[in-house]
């Protein structure tokens, strides 16, 4: 049975290509195995922003959510991001696997502005499998809002 992703990328109308690569330990992993450069493996994060009020925020994979940016951005002073057994039942997916496309909740999407104009991977809720998609016709399939909410990664 395939993700629900696969499901809403195609009612959306988008053209995409399936990676299938398998297990990954990282995301510099992630990127060699779906040949792509780091910044081009989108994370998706799941936000907490209250009671039953989620978002999920898009953010090249060298980059990290600036938590002062979003909660300007989304005008709160709090935020926090669930545990995964939390992620699961708020969206339907494993954290590791989670896509806003598909997702058991339309949660707002918040997109870093660094995303547009390429071509990007995404989690299709699956382990091991990713998707390869216009960034800009995916922000504009999911509404999301674009700004700058990321900063550069820490060096390890």
């Amino acid at each position: 049975m395939p993700s629900p992703a696969f499901t809403a990328l195609d009612a959306a109308g988008l053209p995409y290509r399936v990676i299938r690569h398998g297990p990954v330990r990282s995301l510099a992993e992630a990127a060699a195995a779906r040949g792509v450069p780091v910044p081009d493996v989108v994370k998706t994060i799941v936000v907490r922003r209250g009671e039953d009020d989620h978002l999920f925020v898009l953010t090249p994979g060298d980059r990290v959510v600036s938590w002062p940016k979003l909660r300007h951005l989304l005008g709160v002073s709090r935020m926090s991001m669930p545990d995964a057994e939390a992620a699961r039942a708020v969206t339907g997916y494993e954290r590791g696997t989670i896509t806003p496309f598909g997702a058991s909740t339309a949660w707002p999407v918040v997109a870093d502005e660094r995303l547009q104009g390429r071509e990007i991977t995404l989690g299709a809720g699956e382990h091991g499998v990713a998707v390869a998609l216009d960034a800009d016709a995916a922000l504009a399939a999911l509404d999301a809002t674009v700004a700058d909410v990321t900063d550069p990664a820490p060096a390890r």
